[in-house]
C-alpha cells in the first residue's frame, strides 16, 4: 500500500508527456518560457502604446482650442502652444518624443492644468491601486473557499452557495453602490459616504463599501467557475483509479482534484484582478472617489489627451501583465504546459 501511495502520488504531480526529468530541467523549461513570454508582454505593450498614441492623434478636434476655449489669442500664443506640445510635429516624431519620456517615467504634459501627468495620477493611482486590491481580496479568498465547498461537498451547502451566487451576479455595481450607500453609509452611519480616507486603517474604513460593491459579481463568477472546476475533476478518471487504490480521500481531494482544478480558477482569477482598476468607474464614481477610472471619464470629457494616453496605456499595461502572470503560473501548476511548449 505503501508503494501504491507513492506512485499515485508522483502520477498526481507528473504527466506521461513530461517524462521523468530532473528538477534542474524543468527549472530552466519554466525560466525559459518566462523570459519567452516577458518578451512577448514588452512587443505587445509596444504596439498597445502605437495604437494607444494614435487613436488620439487622429480623434478630432484640436487640443489648443480646448486650452484656450473661446478666448480671443494672437498667433504667436497659439504657435508657442503648439511648439510645447509638439502638435506640428510629424507622427512618428511625436510617437516617438511620447515613447522615450514613458520610458523615463514622464507621461507629458497635462494641456488643461499644465501640470506633468505623473502629479495627477501619483494619488489617484494609489487610490485605484488600493481598492482594487482590496476587492481582489474580497473576490478571490472567499471565492475559491465557497467555490471548493461547494464542489466537494454538494448537498445543501452546494444549493445555499449557488442560490447566494446566483443573487450576487444578478446585482449591478451600481446597484450594490446605491444600496450600500443608503443602508450602511446614510442609515446606519457605519461608513462614510464618500472620499478615499488618508493613511492604511483610514483608507480601508472608506474603501470597504466600494470595495464590497465591485466584488460582488465577480466573487459569483469565480466561486461558480471553481465549483464546476472542483465537480469535474472529482468525476475524472485519475481520481477515481486514486480513489480505487486505497488513498486517503483528504489526499485526493488536495492532490488530485484541487491542484489539477486550478488552470480554470488561475485564468478567471487573474482576469478578475485585471479588471478591477479598469471597472471601477462607476464604483468611483458613486463614492466620491478620486481614482484612475473616474478621472479617465472626466479626462475624456475635457479632452485632455495626455492624460487620457497615460491613464488608458496604465490600464492596458495591468491586462498584459495579468495575462502574462497568468501564462507562467499555468507552467508552474501544469507540467503538461511546460512539456508542449518545450517540444514546440
Amino acid at each position: 500500500m505503501a508503494g501504491e501511495l507513492a506512485a499515485s502520488v508522483e502520477d498526481g504531480a507528473r504527466s506521461p508527456e513530461t517524462g521523468s526529468g530532473a528538477p534542474g530541467d524543468a527549472v530552466r523549461r519554466v525560466a525559459g518560457q518566462t523570459a519567452w513570454r516577458l518578451v512577448g508582454m514588452l512587443v505587445t505593450m509596444l504596439v498597445v502604446s502605437f495604437v494607444v498614441f494614435a487613436m488620439l492623434y487622429i480623434a478630432p478636434g484640436d487640443p489648443v482650442a480646448f486650452v484656450l476655449g473661446d478666448q480671443p489669442t494672437d498667433p504667436a500664443t497659439i504657435a508657442s502652444i503648439r511648439a510645447e506640445y509638439h502638435l506640428d510635429d510629424p507622427f512618428l516624431l511625436r510617437y516617438w518624443v511620447w515613447l522615450s519620456g514613458i520610458l523615463q517615467g514622464d507621461f507629458g504634459t497635462s494641456i488643461l492644468f499644465r501640470v506633468p501627468v505623473s502629479g495627477l495620477l501619483g494619488e489617484r493611482a494609489v487610490n485605484s491601486l488600493f481598492l482594487a486590491t482590496y476587492a481582489s481580496l474580497l473576490i478571490l479568498i472567499p471565492g475559491i473557499l465557497l467555490g471548493i465547498v461547494s464542489g466537494l461537498r454538494g448537498g445543501w451547502r452546494d444549493r445555499m452557495i449557488m442560490v447566494v451566487t446566483a443573487a450576487g451576479q444578478a446585482i449591478p455595481a451600481y446597484v450594490a453602490a446605491i444600496f450600500l450607500i443608503a443602508t450602511f453609509a446614510v442609515g446606519l452611519g457605519w461608513f462614510p459616504v464618500s472620499g478615499a480616507g488618508s493613511g492604511f486603517v483610514d483608507r480601508l474604513w472608506h474603501m470597504t463599501l466600494p470595495a464590497f460593491a465591485m466584488a460582488l459579481v465577480s466573487l459569483s463568477v469565480v466561486t461558480r467557475v471553481t465549483r464546476t472546476s472542483i465537480r469535474e475533476e472529482s468525476r475524472s478518471e485519475h481520481v477515481e483509479t486514486a480513489r480505487s487504490r486505497g488513498i486517503p480521500e483528504s489526499l485526493v481531494r488536495r492532490r488530485h482534484i484541487v491542484r489539477n482544478g486550478l488552470i480554470p480558477i488561475v485564468t478567471v482569477s487573474g482576469l478578475v484582478v485585471a479588471t478591477q482598476i479598469s471597472g471601477a468607474v462607476v464604483v468611483e464614481t458613486a463614492f466620491g472617489i478620486e481614482g484612475l477610472g473616474s478621472y479617465l471619464v472626466k479626462s475624456v470629457q475635457q479632452r485632455d489627451f495626455a492624460v487620457v494616453q497615460a491613464i488608458t496605456l496604465i490600464l492596458v499595461a495591468v491586462f498584459v501583465v495579468a495575462n502574462t502572470v497568468v501564462d507562467v503560473l499555468y507552467g508552474v501548476l501544469d507540467p503538461r504546459v511546460r512539456a508542449r511548449s518545450a517540444r514546440s
